[in-house]
Protein backbone atom coordinates (compact mmCIF):
# COMPACT_ATOMS: atom_id res chain seq x y z
CA UNK A 1 0.00 0.00 0.00
CA UNK A 2 1.62 3.48 -1.22
CA UNK A 3 0.87 5.48 1.89
CA UNK A 4 1.27 8.40 -0.15
CA UNK A 5 -2.33 8.24 -1.83
CA UNK A 6 -3.86 8.74 1.52
CA UNK A 7 -4.89 11.97 3.13
CA UNK A 8 -3.49 12.38 6.81
CA UNK A 9 -6.69 14.00 9.17
CA UNK A 10 -6.30 14.74 13.17
CA UNK A 11 -7.89 12.48 15.06
CA UNK A 12 -11.02 13.95 17.08
CA UNK A 13 -10.70 13.94 20.79
CA UNK A 14 -13.50 12.39 22.77
CA UNK A 15 -14.52 15.34 24.45
CA UNK A 16 -14.97 17.51 20.76
CA UNK A 17 -17.97 14.96 20.09
CA UNK A 18 -19.38 15.33 23.25
CA UNK A 19 -20.04 18.94 22.53
CA UNK A 20 -21.37 18.53 19.69
CA UNK A 21 -23.98 15.90 20.27
CA UNK A 22 -24.66 18.18 23.56
CA UNK A 23 -25.06 21.12 21.07
CA UNK A 24 -27.86 19.01 18.75
CA UNK A 25 -29.70 17.80 21.80
CA UNK A 26 -30.62 21.37 22.57
CA UNK A 27 -31.56 22.88 19.48
CA UNK A 28 -33.65 19.68 18.73
CA UNK A 29 -35.00 20.63 22.00
CA UNK A 30 -35.75 24.04 20.88
CA UNK A 31 -37.21 23.40 17.47
CA UNK A 32 -39.41 21.03 19.35
CA UNK A 33 -40.67 23.20 21.92
CA UNK A 34 -41.46 25.72 19.28
CA UNK A 35 -43.34 23.75 16.63
CA UNK A 36 -45.08 21.21 18.79
CA UNK A 37 -48.41 23.58 19.21
CA UNK A 38 -48.65 24.05 15.43
CA UNK A 39 -48.54 20.48 14.23
CA UNK A 40 -50.52 18.92 17.25
CA UNK A 41 -53.26 21.44 16.28
CA UNK A 42 -53.60 23.57 19.25
CA UNK A 43 -54.78 27.11 19.06
CA UNK A 44 -53.12 29.62 16.71
CA UNK A 45 -52.12 26.47 13.89
CA UNK A 46 -51.50 28.12 10.81
CA UNK A 47 -53.66 25.11 8.88
CA UNK A 48 -56.09 25.07 11.48
CA UNK A 49 -56.02 21.47 12.24
CA UNK A 50 -56.74 19.22 14.98
CA UNK A 51 -56.62 15.75 16.47
CA UNK A 52 -60.18 14.12 17.31
CA UNK A 53 -60.45 11.67 19.58
CA UNK A 54 -59.27 8.73 17.65
CA UNK A 55 -56.10 10.78 16.89
CA UNK A 56 -56.65 11.63 13.76
CA UNK A 57 -56.11 15.12 12.52
CA UNK A 58 -59.35 17.07 11.50
CA UNK A 59 -59.69 20.68 10.53
CA UNK A 60 -60.43 22.85 12.80
CA UNK A 61 -63.51 25.36 13.22
CA UNK A 62 -63.86 28.22 10.32
CA UNK A 63 -63.67 31.36 11.22
CA UNK A 64 -66.06 33.96 9.80
CA UNK A 65 -65.62 37.95 8.67
CA UNK A 66 -67.81 40.20 9.79
CA UNK A 67 -68.71 42.98 7.46
CA UNK A 68 -69.97 46.52 7.63
CA UNK A 69 -72.69 47.39 4.81
CA UNK A 70 -73.58 50.24 6.14
CA UNK A 71 -71.55 52.25 4.18
CA UNK A 72 -71.68 55.73 2.16
CA UNK A 73 -73.65 53.85 -0.40
CA UNK A 74 -76.11 52.56 1.64
CA UNK A 75 -76.70 54.85 4.08
CA UNK A 76 -77.35 57.46 0.71
CA UNK A 77 -80.04 55.13 -0.89
CA UNK A 78 -81.40 54.55 2.24
CA UNK A 79 -81.89 58.05 2.98
CA UNK A 80 -82.27 59.07 -0.93
CA UNK A 81 -85.14 56.21 -2.00
CA UNK A 82 -88.74 57.63 -0.68
CA UNK A 83 -87.88 61.02 -2.26
CA UNK A 84 -87.65 59.37 -6.03
CA UNK A 85 -90.88 57.92 -7.29
CA UNK A 86 -92.35 56.65 -10.42
CA UNK A 87 -94.39 58.91 -13.03
CA UNK A 88 -97.20 57.80 -15.02
CA UNK A 89 -98.55 59.42 -18.32
CA UNK A 90 -101.79 58.27 -19.00
CA UNK A 91 -103.35 59.02 -22.63
CA UNK A 92 -106.84 59.01 -24.14
CA UNK A 93 -106.94 58.01 -27.90
CA UNK A 94 -110.36 59.36 -27.64
CA UNK A 95 -112.88 60.76 -25.60
CA UNK A 96 -114.84 57.65 -25.57
CA UNK A 97 -112.14 55.15 -24.20
CA UNK A 98 -110.53 54.70 -21.09
CA UNK A 99 -107.07 55.89 -20.73
CA UNK A 100 -104.04 53.86 -21.24
CA UNK A 101 -100.57 53.95 -19.67
CA UNK A 102 -98.46 55.25 -22.68
CA UNK A 103 -95.17 55.21 -20.79
CA UNK A 104 -93.41 55.68 -17.43
CA UNK A 105 -90.55 57.28 -16.22
CA UNK A 106 -89.06 58.80 -12.62
CA UNK A 107 -89.23 61.72 -10.76
CA UNK A 108 -87.41 63.70 -7.43
CA UNK A 109 -89.93 64.95 -5.13
CA UNK A 110 -87.63 68.48 -3.97
CA UNK A 111 -89.54 70.79 -2.44
CA UNK A 112 -92.61 70.76 0.13
CA UNK A 113 -94.81 74.12 0.26
CA UNK A 114 -97.59 74.00 2.87
CA UNK A 115 -99.56 70.26 2.13
CA UNK A 116 -98.49 70.60 -1.74
CA UNK A 117 -95.17 67.97 -2.62
CA UNK A 118 -93.21 69.89 -6.06
CA UNK A 119 -91.64 66.88 -8.34
CA UNK A 120 -89.25 67.16 -11.03
CA UNK A 121 -89.23 65.05 -14.40
CA UNK A 122 -88.70 64.84 -17.70
CA UNK A 123 -91.03 66.97 -20.32
CA UNK A 124 -90.63 63.80 -22.90
CA UNK A 125 -92.21 61.57 -19.88
CA UNK A 126 -95.37 63.95 -19.26
CA UNK A 127 -95.26 64.71 -23.55
CA UNK A 128 -98.82 64.36 -24.56
CA UNK A 129 -100.82 63.23 -21.27
CA UNK A 130 -104.23 63.87 -20.38
CA UNK A 131 -103.42 62.53 -16.94
CA UNK A 132 -100.47 62.08 -14.57
CA UNK A 133 -99.93 59.91 -11.86
CA UNK A 134 -96.81 59.16 -9.30
CA UNK A 135 -96.71 56.26 -7.85
CA UNK A 136 -94.54 56.67 -4.47
CA UNK A 137 -91.99 54.23 -3.25
CA UNK A 138 -94.74 51.97 -1.36
CA UNK A 139 -96.62 51.47 -4.35
CA UNK A 140 -99.34 53.84 -3.50
CA UNK A 141 -100.38 55.43 -6.58
CA UNK A 142 -101.67 59.46 -6.40
CA UNK A 143 -102.93 61.54 -9.00
CA UNK A 144 -100.50 64.57 -9.96
CA UNK A 145 -100.77 67.58 -11.47
CA UNK A 146 -98.27 69.63 -14.26
CA UNK A 147 -97.48 73.15 -13.19
CA UNK A 148 -95.22 73.34 -16.52
CA UNK A 149 -92.58 71.76 -18.52
CA UNK A 150 -89.85 73.24 -20.73
CA UNK A 151 -89.23 71.40 -24.16
CA UNK A 152 -85.52 72.85 -24.45
CA UNK A 153 -84.21 71.67 -21.39
CA UNK A 154 -86.89 68.16 -21.35
CA UNK A 155 -87.52 69.15 -17.95
CA UNK A 156 -91.04 69.37 -15.77
CA UNK A 157 -92.77 70.04 -12.36
CA UNK A 158 -95.53 67.86 -10.94
CA UNK A 159 -97.60 68.42 -7.55
CA UNK A 160 -98.78 66.30 -5.90
CA UNK A 161 -100.69 65.90 -2.28
CA UNK A 162 -100.46 63.02 0.33
CA UNK A 163 -99.81 62.50 3.81
CA UNK A 164 -97.47 59.09 2.95
CA UNK A 165 -94.57 61.90 1.57
CA UNK A 166 -92.22 62.05 4.43
CA UNK A 167 -88.57 63.76 2.58
CA UNK A 168 -87.58 65.92 -0.07
CA UNK A 169 -84.54 65.71 -2.00
CA UNK A 170 -81.71 68.82 -1.27
CA UNK A 171 -80.23 69.50 -4.51
CA UNK A 172 -76.10 69.61 -4.76
CA UNK A 173 -73.77 72.04 -6.44
CA UNK A 174 -72.77 70.56 -9.73
CA UNK A 175 -70.49 73.21 -10.70
CA UNK A 176 -68.45 71.36 -8.03
CA UNK A 177 -68.18 67.72 -9.63
CA UNK A 178 -65.50 66.11 -10.82
CA UNK A 179 -64.66 63.18 -12.88
CA UNK A 180 -64.11 59.94 -11.31
CA UNK A 181 -66.05 61.03 -7.96
CA UNK A 182 -68.72 58.08 -7.37
CA UNK A 183 -72.55 58.57 -8.05
CA UNK A 184 -75.57 57.09 -7.74
CA UNK A 185 -78.44 56.76 -10.32
CA UNK A 186 -81.97 55.84 -8.64
CA UNK A 187 -85.11 55.38 -10.84
CA UNK A 188 -87.58 52.90 -12.64
CA UNK A 189 -85.74 51.61 -15.57
CA UNK A 190 -88.03 49.70 -17.87
CA UNK A 191 -91.02 50.75 -15.80
CA UNK A 192 -92.47 50.39 -12.27
CA UNK A 193 -91.59 46.71 -12.30
CA UNK A 194 -88.13 47.39 -11.46
CA UNK A 195 -89.48 50.25 -9.05
CA UNK A 196 -86.48 52.22 -7.01
CA UNK A 197 -83.32 50.53 -8.94
CA UNK A 198 -80.15 51.47 -7.70
CA UNK A 199 -77.05 51.94 -9.90
CA UNK A 200 -73.53 53.08 -9.10
CA UNK A 201 -70.79 54.38 -11.51
CA UNK A 202 -68.44 57.65 -11.32
CA UNK A 203 -69.21 60.62 -13.52
CA UNK A 204 -67.58 60.16 -17.05
CA UNK A 205 -67.21 63.43 -17.60
CA UNK A 206 -68.76 66.81 -17.05
CA UNK A 207 -69.72 69.99 -19.56
CA UNK A 208 -70.90 67.36 -22.66
CA UNK A 209 -72.82 69.20 -25.04
CA UNK A 210 -75.59 67.03 -27.23
CA UNK A 211 -76.93 68.70 -29.83
CA UNK A 212 -81.03 69.65 -29.25
CA UNK A 213 -83.84 69.74 -31.98
CA UNK A 214 -86.43 71.25 -30.57
CA UNK A 215 -89.26 72.11 -33.09
CA UNK A 216 -88.22 68.93 -34.97
CA UNK A 217 -86.77 70.38 -38.03
CA UNK A 218 -84.04 68.22 -38.64
CA UNK A 219 -81.61 71.13 -37.03
CA UNK A 220 -79.52 71.55 -34.05
CA UNK A 221 -81.45 74.39 -32.04
CA UNK A 222 -79.50 73.81 -28.90
CA UNK A 223 -76.58 72.28 -27.26
CA UNK A 224 -77.97 70.85 -24.31
CA UNK A 225 -75.04 71.13 -21.31
CA UNK A 226 -74.98 67.07 -19.91
CA UNK A 227 -73.18 65.23 -16.93
CA UNK A 228 -71.77 62.06 -18.22
CA UNK A 229 -71.94 59.22 -16.10
CA UNK A 230 -71.22 55.49 -16.05
CA UNK A 231 -73.99 54.14 -13.77
CA UNK A 232 -76.74 52.30 -15.58
CA UNK A 233 -79.51 55.00 -17.11
CA UNK A 234 -81.98 53.00 -18.93
CA UNK A 235 -85.84 53.69 -20.60
CA UNK A 236 -87.68 54.85 -17.35
CA UNK A 237 -84.74 55.77 -15.89
CA UNK A 238 -85.69 59.44 -16.92
CA UNK A 239 -86.26 62.23 -14.58
CA UNK A 240 -84.63 60.29 -11.69
CA UNK A 241 -82.02 61.31 -9.48
CA UNK A 242 -78.28 61.49 -10.14
CA UNK A 243 -77.34 61.40 -6.33
CA UNK A 244 -73.10 62.20 -5.04
CA UNK A 245 -71.84 60.59 -1.87
CA UNK A 246 -73.31 63.55 0.50
CA UNK A 247 -77.17 62.62 -0.96
CA UNK A 248 -77.19 65.70 -3.03
CA UNK A 249 -79.19 65.38 -6.37
CA UNK A 250 -76.74 66.70 -8.86
CA UNK A 251 -78.06 66.00 -11.70
CA UNK A 252 -81.65 64.98 -13.05
CA UNK A 253 -81.57 61.90 -15.37
CA UNK A 254 -82.45 62.76 -18.83
CA UNK A 255 -81.56 60.21 -21.66
CA UNK A 256 -79.27 57.51 -22.34
CA UNK A 257 -77.02 56.86 -25.77
CA UNK A 258 -78.37 53.09 -26.79
CA UNK A 259 -76.26 52.78 -29.91
CA UNK A 260 -75.24 48.53 -29.66
CA UNK A 261 -71.91 49.52 -30.12
CA UNK A 262 -71.86 51.99 -27.12
CA UNK A 263 -72.18 50.78 -23.28
CA UNK A 264 -72.02 52.46 -20.05
CA UNK A 265 -72.85 56.49 -21.29
CA UNK A 266 -75.48 58.08 -19.36
CA UNK A 267 -76.72 61.66 -19.12
CA UNK A 268 -78.08 63.74 -16.61
CA UNK A 269 -78.98 67.57 -16.52
CA UNK A 270 -76.79 69.39 -13.76
CA UNK A 271 -78.33 70.13 -10.73
CA UNK A 272 -76.75 74.31 -11.40
CA UNK A 273 -79.17 74.44 -15.06
CA UNK A 274 -82.31 72.55 -13.32
CA UNK A 275 -82.84 75.28 -10.53
CA UNK A 276 -83.65 78.29 -12.11
CA UNK A 277 -85.52 76.20 -14.84
CA UNK A 278 -87.82 74.69 -12.00
CA UNK A 279 -88.23 77.87 -10.43
CA UNK A 280 -89.84 79.80 -13.82
CA UNK A 281 -91.93 76.84 -14.30
CA UNK A 282 -93.31 77.10 -10.66
CA UNK A 283 -93.79 80.86 -11.14
CA UNK A 284 -94.90 81.14 -14.53
CA UNK A 285 -95.42 77.47 -15.83
CA UNK A 286 -92.52 78.07 -18.57
CA UNK A 287 -89.48 79.60 -19.15
CA UNK A 288 -89.12 83.10 -19.70
CA UNK A 289 -86.34 83.18 -22.47
CA UNK A 290 -85.11 86.42 -23.36
CA UNK A 291 -84.88 86.65 -27.33
CA UNK A 292 -83.67 88.71 -30.27
CA UNK A 293 -86.14 88.56 -33.26
CA UNK A 294 -83.91 87.58 -36.08
CA UNK A 295 -83.75 84.72 -38.47
CA UNK A 296 -79.99 83.63 -38.13
CA UNK A 297 -78.10 80.86 -39.86
CA UNK A 298 -74.47 79.51 -39.51
CA UNK A 299 -71.40 81.51 -41.59
CA UNK A 300 -70.40 77.94 -41.92
CA UNK A 301 -74.04 76.80 -43.66
CA UNK A 302 -73.20 79.19 -46.34
CA UNK A 303 -71.75 78.92 -49.12
CA UNK A 304 -68.22 80.38 -48.85
CA UNK A 305 -68.42 82.37 -52.60
CA UNK A 306 -70.80 84.50 -50.58
CA UNK A 307 -68.56 85.49 -47.26
CA UNK A 308 -66.72 88.19 -49.87
CA UNK A 309 -68.95 88.99 -52.63
CA UNK A 310 -72.22 89.23 -50.67
CA UNK A 311 -71.53 89.52 -47.18
CA UNK A 312 -68.19 91.34 -48.24
CA UNK A 313 -66.53 90.33 -45.03
CA UNK A 314 -62.79 90.62 -44.20
CA UNK A 315 -60.61 87.21 -45.16
CA UNK A 316 -60.18 87.00 -41.18
CA UNK A 317 -63.97 86.44 -40.42
CA UNK A 318 -64.56 82.87 -40.74
CA UNK A 319 -67.12 82.03 -38.46
CA UNK A 320 -70.39 83.48 -37.10
CA UNK A 321 -74.16 84.04 -37.23
CA UNK A 322 -75.79 85.73 -40.69
CA UNK A 323 -79.19 87.84 -39.84
CA UNK A 324 -81.62 86.50 -42.93
CA UNK A 325 -84.31 88.47 -41.28
CA UNK A 326 -84.92 90.95 -38.57
CA UNK A 327 -88.52 92.02 -36.76
CA UNK A 328 -89.29 95.31 -36.81
CA UNK A 329 -90.15 95.87 -33.34
CA UNK A 330 -87.67 93.11 -31.36
CA UNK A 331 -84.65 94.12 -29.58
CA UNK A 332 -82.71 93.60 -32.53
CA UNK A 333 -84.87 95.43 -34.82
CA UNK A 334 -85.05 98.60 -32.33
CA UNK A 335 -81.41 98.22 -32.06
CA UNK A 336 -80.18 98.57 -35.21
CA UNK A 337 -79.17 95.31 -36.28
CA UNK A 338 -80.48 94.55 -40.50
CA UNK A 339 -80.32 91.59 -42.72
CA UNK A 340 -76.91 89.95 -43.73
CA UNK A 341 -75.17 91.68 -41.02
CA UNK A 342 -72.83 88.91 -39.71
CA UNK A 343 -72.86 88.95 -35.81
CA UNK A 344 -69.22 87.70 -34.59
CA UNK A 345 -69.60 88.28 -30.77
CA UNK A 346 -72.47 88.75 -28.14
CA UNK A 347 -72.01 89.93 -24.84
CA UNK A 348 -68.03 89.64 -25.15
CA UNK A 349 -67.87 86.15 -25.92
CA UNK A 350 -66.64 84.98 -29.56
CA UNK A 351 -70.02 83.63 -31.98
CA UNK A 352 -69.10 80.60 -33.85
CA UNK A 353 -72.26 79.41 -34.38
CA UNK A 354 -76.40 79.56 -34.06
CA UNK A 355 -75.50 77.43 -31.08
CA UNK A 356 -73.41 79.76 -29.56
CA UNK A 357 -75.03 82.46 -29.84
CA UNK A 358 -78.29 80.67 -28.46
CA UNK A 359 -76.50 79.59 -25.33
CA UNK A 360 -75.14 82.75 -24.59
CA UNK A 361 -78.78 84.24 -24.84
CA UNK A 362 -80.13 81.65 -22.49
CA UNK A 363 -77.73 82.99 -19.92
CA UNK A 364 -79.08 86.31 -19.93
CA UNK A 365 -82.19 87.27 -18.37
CA UNK A 366 -85.36 89.34 -19.73
CA UNK A 367 -84.45 92.98 -18.91
CA UNK A 368 -80.49 92.50 -19.67
CA UNK A 369 -78.77 94.63 -21.76
CA UNK A 370 -76.05 92.81 -23.90
CA UNK A 371 -73.25 94.14 -26.42
CA UNK A 372 -73.14 92.84 -29.61
CA UNK A 373 -70.68 93.04 -32.60
CA UNK A 374 -71.01 92.22 -36.49
CA UNK A 375 -69.86 93.17 -39.60
CA UNK A 376 -72.17 95.17 -42.33
CA UNK A 377 -70.45 95.54 -45.69
CA UNK A 378 -67.18 94.94 -44.56
CA UNK A 379 -66.84 96.76 -41.36
CA UNK A 380 -67.43 96.18 -37.94
CA UNK A 381 -70.00 97.43 -36.04
CA UNK A 382 -71.14 97.33 -32.55
CA UNK A 383 -74.81 97.74 -30.67
CA UNK A 384 -76.31 97.58 -27.36
CA UNK A 385 -79.61 95.12 -27.25
CA UNK A 386 -81.75 95.34 -24.01
CA UNK A 387 -83.43 91.85 -24.48
CA UNK A 388 -87.47 91.16 -23.98
CA UNK A 389 -89.17 88.02 -24.00
CA UNK A 390 -90.82 85.79 -26.52
CA UNK A 391 -93.01 82.49 -26.33
CA UNK A 392 -91.04 80.34 -28.99
CA UNK A 393 -87.98 79.37 -29.14
CA UNK A 394 -85.05 81.07 -31.48
CA UNK A 395 -83.06 84.35 -31.92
Amino acid sequence: MDYRDVEWKPRRSRKGYFLSGLIGVLVGAFLMGFFFPYVSGQSGSPFGWQQNGDGQASQGPLKTVNVNVNDAVTKVVSNMSDTVVGVINIQKSSFWEEGGEAGSGSGVIYKKKGDTFYIVTNHHVIKGANQLEVSLHDGTRISANLVGSDQLMDLAVLTVKSNKIKKTAAFGNSDHVKPGEPVIAIGNPLGLEFAGSVTQGVISGTERAIPVDSNGDGQTDWNAEVLQTDAAINPGNSGGALINMDGKVIGINSMKIAESEVEGIGLSIPANLVIPVIEDLERYGEVKRPYLGVGMKSLADIASYHWQETLKLPSKVTSGVVVMSVEPLSPAGKAGLKELDVVTSFDGKSVQNIVDLRKYLYQRKVGDKVKVQFYRSGKKKSAEIKLSQTDRYGG
